[in-house]
């Protein structure tokens, strides 16, 4: 089990400052933070504020719990900021300091001319699930309002794109139905695709502990590794990977058989069953079981611990999410909780795990270059209607096409398409697949800005503008979580030399490029304000929310209307009427394609990657904390025993992984804890972290038909030992202490 520290305060006093209470910055589960200042003994110099952050017992999702993320988060917000704006005219030239002023008026004439010469077309954006929804909104209104050009994409495409589109084609809608209390009243937890242990330690640490104090409560882990939650797993089904979609489809197979299907739900709040159940027909559990390469007997007391239980609680991440069939595989999960009838009730449901901590309040604000904010869509037309009276512009002012996803943008950067690439808030030079093609498309692009918190990164040199922006404790704005709920996060500190808030440089921009109706905006409360009204009658309303009233109540749920007595309900579809045309949830019939890129003779072994417990994403944050950096000094390749030896690797041997495309380089550690034929190394490093250990230079950049999300997960390799010479092997010896 992840560690976690559970904090024990006291109330403040007099003499010691109410703590300013905000959201992690990390991950989709939303930690509650308390920041408390501690004024420096120094009494004969001035007084200087420091800070130290602790759970918040008070916040509903987190209990107080925090992980190691997040109890040093404050130890890198000083350390390799971007100070100024910079800029260069080609990216084989140093940058040189410029102000303000001359950063924002490089911007708009950039703009001007690509609007002039080839149309919105030309222009793009890339954000991020570290934005605030105040800075997603204005991107939006900016983007897709004012400048036309929908192609305004962010790193959930490769995060949650797929969990998206599954919801909104099974239930009508985006958003999880279940909420956390779930991880304490749930009879049995189904966690696919999701090391949840490592990657959200705290609902891990929740749901652990009701596993652990009840005995007849079941955890099934499917995942084709050992990782530490399929330690604590009652079963661990370690399928190959490409294999989650005949899984779901063989333990259909025998729910059906064994009569458990809710035939009164079916028949009352679904369609589609049919076509599903045809499907599963050609899924008997002896057949399932030799293609996922588990035990027939696993297969069946999976499907079992599902069949009897009162309460079943799926939960999956980027392990079912980041794949060329993302879509399908969960829907195939949702298809379950239909067949049973487990959604809308206490401890039950299907439960996509957020990877970053705002990415749901993205998908609210509309950003996807697919969305628009108040979760609607740019194929709809009365959708579009409804934003352009919103933001006071002309019918047909937003595009009907929905826009480049971010691969898209490379491909167009590829074409000499994309006459301005905007990123901000990421770091696609490590975590976009094949890594070679992706470099050798932004050294093509015209003009690249990139708007970050550090420097340097990997993508900083990749660009012409770079723009300082303030990050968590420097910016005021709101957050949603996997559970639906909305934190406020308060500033409690300015940001260091001339950075800006994210929001304030688009609406900024937007005023320059002659909008400055439409950015009015003097606050990040100004803009929530108004975000907020353009949820109204949606799925996700939150027209009972503000920044006033989520500082006095704390965290909501939304929907939250403006004529509801919040808080709202806690879970989704408790009436099970579903946001459907016909209020019908919808069955899925899939076949399994299996991987878009499976091993062959020249490329025997599926190559897998995935988070550690201490790194987050890039390590933008967690590279720069010397704790972390010590939890997790370097990268590794788990190679399982058997395949050791057939290819003469020991421990610690230095290991090639080469694909297609490219290839990476790792110390090996031998280990059971792989299946045999699949690799692992984790993603974390970059090339300032490490050298040739990027794993998405190998990653291919084909994607789910629906969601349009990279199958970051699995694709197929070569595993090369490398003889080193004496000096490299010193090199590397030391670099691995």
């Amino acid at each position: 089990m992840a560690d976690s520290v559970q904090s024990t305060h006291p109330p403040a006093t007099p003499t010691q400052p109410a703590p300013i209470k905000t959201q992690c910055p990390y991950c989709g589960v939303g930690c509650g933070l308390e920041v408390v200042p501690i004024q420096s003994d120094n009494a004969s110099a001035q007084a200087t504020a420091h800070w130290k952050v602790r759970g918040d017992r008070a916040h509903p999702s987190s209990l107080g719990m925090v992980c190691v993320k997040g109890a040093t988060i404050l130890e890198s917000i000083d350390k390799d900021r971007l100070l100024y704006p910079m800029l260069r005219d080609r990216l084989d030239e140093p940058f040189r300091q410029v102000s303000w002023d001359e950063a924002l008026e490089a911007i708009t004439v950039r703009i001007q001319a690509a609007l002039e010469t080839e149309g919105p077309d030309a222009l793009c954006m890339y954000g991020s699930g570290q934005f605030l929804t105040e800075d997603y909104y204005t991107a939006q209104k900016l983007w897709k309002g004012c400048l036309q050009s929908n192609h305004f994409d962010a790193n959930s495409r490769l995060c949650m794109s797929s969990a998206v589109s599954g919801y909104v084609q099974s239930l009508g809608a985006d958003g999880p139905p279940c909420c956390y209390e779930d991880l304490e009243q749930t009879d049995c937890a189904f966690l696919i695709g999701t090391n949840t242990a490592e990657c959200h330690p705290i609902v891990f640490n929740r749901l652990r502990k009701h596993h652990k104090q009840n005995a007849a409560v079941k955890m099934v882990v499917v995942d084709p590794r050992r990782t530490p939650t399929a330690e604590a797993a009652d079963l661990h089904l370690p399928i190959r990977p490409g294999t989650d979609i005949d899984l779901m489809n063989g333990i259909a197979y025998l729910l059906l058989e064994w009569g458990y299907a809710d035939q009164r739900f079916i028949q009352d709040h679904t369609e589609q069953f049919e076509a599903f159940q045809s499907v599963v027909a050609h899924y008997p559990p002896a057949a399932v079981a030799e293609r996922c390469g588990i035990l027939q007997a696993d297969l069946e007391q999976a499907a079992r611990y599902w069949a009897e239980a009162q309460r079943v609680l799926s939960m999956w991440s980027m392990g079912v999410n980041q794949s060329s069939e993302g879509t399908a595989k969960v829907r195939s999960i949702i298809n379950l909780h239909l067949l049973t009838g487990q959604i809308g009730q206490p401890g039950a449901g299907p439960f996509s795990l957020t990877g970053q901590p705002n990415a749901m309040g993205g998908r609210e604000a509309g950003g996807l270059s697919h969305l628009l904010p108040g979760y609607r869509f740019i194929h709809n037309a009365q959708h579009r209607a409804e934003v352009e009276s919103f933001w006071g512009f002309p019918a047909g002012q937003i595009a009907p096409q929905p826009g480049r996803t971010v691969w898209d943008m490379i491909l167009g950067l590829e074409r000499c398409e994309v006459q301005l690439f905007w990123i901000a808030a990421t770091n696609p030079l490590v975590s976009l697949p094949d890594l070679e093609r992706v470099k050798a498309a932004l050294k093509r692009s015209p003009f690249t800005i990139y708007q970050d918190a550090y420097y340097p990164t990997e993508t900083s040199a990749y660009a012409h503008l770079l723009l300082p922006a303030g990050q968590w404790s420097e910016k005021t704005g709101t957050m949603t979580n996997s559970e639906r709920r909305v934190t406020l996060c308060e500033a409690f500190q300015s940001p260091p030399g001339e950075a800006r808030e994210d929001w304030a440089i688009f609406a900024e921009v937007g005023r320059r490029l002659g909008f400055a109706e439409k950015f009015p905006f003097q606050s990040a409360t100004e803009v929530h304000q108004e975000f907020v009204q353009i949820t109204r009658d949606r799925p996700c309303d939150m027209t009972g929310m503000s920044h006033q009233r989520l500082l006095q109540d704390g965290p909501l749920q939304w929907p939250c209307t403006l004529e509801s007595d919040c808080p709202p309900p806690k879970r989704l579809y408790t009436q099970r009427k579903f946001q459907t045309p016909s209020g019908r949830a919808q069955f899925a019939a899939y076949h399994s394609r299996g991987l878009a890129e499976p091993p062959d003779d020249a490329y025997p072994y599926i190559f897998t990657t995935g988070r550690l417990y201490g790194h987050w994403h890039t390590q933008t944050r967690t590279g720069r904390i010397p704790k972390i950096q010590q939890m997790h000094p370097h990268p590794f390749l788990e190679i399982h025993p058997r395949d050791a030896k057939r290819l003469n690797i020991a421990q610690d041997d230095w290991v090639e992984v080469r694909s297609r495309r490219g290839s990476a380089q790792f110390p090996a550690i031998v280990t059971e804890s792989i299946a045999p034929g699949t690799v692992f190394a984790p993603m974390h490093w970059g090339s300032l972290w490490a050298n040739q250990a990027e794993v998405n230079a190998v990653m291919h950049p084909e994607a789910c038909p629906d969601s349009k999300q990279p199958e970051l997960k699995a694709c197929a390799v070569q595993l090369i030992p490398l003889a080193l010479t004496n000096t490299v092997q010193a090199e590397r010896a030391i670099a691995l202490g």
